[in-house]
């Protein structure tokens, strides 16, 4: 097990008894109560440090309060150190009064999410009113955390080019199809996207884009491979996804597979993954 303190930079809380996710409708695993208890529960005896909360796609209309709820969990257990909200950025200039009210919230608005991968439109987050609004967080030093499918990393390398001020953080390593593991054009793509300085990537999500039922780490390692060659030590951070993880694994399993895909780097790029750089990236 890893012997050094551990940041999860990417982990979900909700209550669809509380805030409407249509999404959950149906999924027998997800459709229920995750609260911090059930990620302690879950975590038990793991050194994780700090984590970071990751808005859930609640309906729209719940947007702002669940960034409120999440604030009022970080209360409930303080390893919560980070949040990222809910944010419409596509609203372009209009979208500042909205970001006012998350920074309202306290410190613990660390950036924001405006989730693309379900968009039909391939440029959707290249509308110029959708690149003002990402534009605009550096103004609150907030950054942008990009969920997209990996059909869609030309476009936000569109994005991050016309928005050189704004940290981004790519979620899931752009969701490659690693079921029918297809490693291209998604490589080339992706090195396009980390040659951007202001770009870093989680290493997360990963299992869940695998064959649910009968992943390996083999399945797995070309892609992590890929991400810690092209983004380097400084650029990667770990990220949990749970809950929605336990569709495909338990969040030790998924642990310790990140654990040994990472064992030939250096003691000091471990700890720069494990927990040094998510200090760094959302400023923890």
């Amino acid at each position: 097990m890893v012997a050094y303190p551990i940041i999860d930079t990417h982990m979900h809380l909700w209550n669809p008894e509380h805030l409407r996710m249509s999404w959950l409708d149906g999924d027998a695993i997800l459709n229920q109560p995750y609260g911090v208890d059930v990620y302690a529960e879950q975590t038990m005896g793991l050194p994780i440090e700090a984590m970071v909360f990751v808005e859930c796609a609640v309906e729209p209309h719940y947007a702002l309060l669940e960034a409120q709820w999440a604030v009022a969990c970080a209360q409930t257990d303080a390893r919560i150190q980070g949040i990222v909200a809910a944010c419409p950025v596509e609203f372009g200039l209009r979208a500042r009064t909205y970001i006012e009210a998350l920074v309202r919230l306290g410190t613990l608005i660390k950036g924001v999410r405006r989730n693309i991968q379900d968009e039909k439109d391939p440029n959707f987050c290249l509308q110029s009113d959708f690149i003002r609004g990402v534009q605009l967080l550096a103004d609150y030093s907030l950054s942008f955390d990009l969920c997209i499918r990996h059909q869609q990393l030309s476009a936000v390398t569109a994005l991050v080019q016309q928005c050189p001020d704004t940290q981004f953080i790519l979620d899931h390593l752009g969701k490659p199809n690693v079921k029918e593991h297809l490693l291209d054009p998604w490589r080339d793509q992706l090195r396009e996207l980390a040659a951007f300085p202001n770009v870093a990537c989680k290493v997360s999500g990963l299992v869940t884009e695998a064959d649910i039922t009968a992943w390996n780490i083999d399945d797995l390692a070309p892609y992590v491979m890929h991400v810690l060659e092209v983004f380097g030590e400084d650029r990667v951070t770990f990220g949990g996804d749970w809950p929605v993880i336990l569709h495909a694994s338990s969040y030790r399993r998924w642990l310790e597979t990140l654990q040994t895909l990472t064992a030939m780097l250096t003691e000091e790029a471990k700890k720069k993954i494990w927990y040094e750089n998510a200090y760094r990236i959302y400023r923890i």
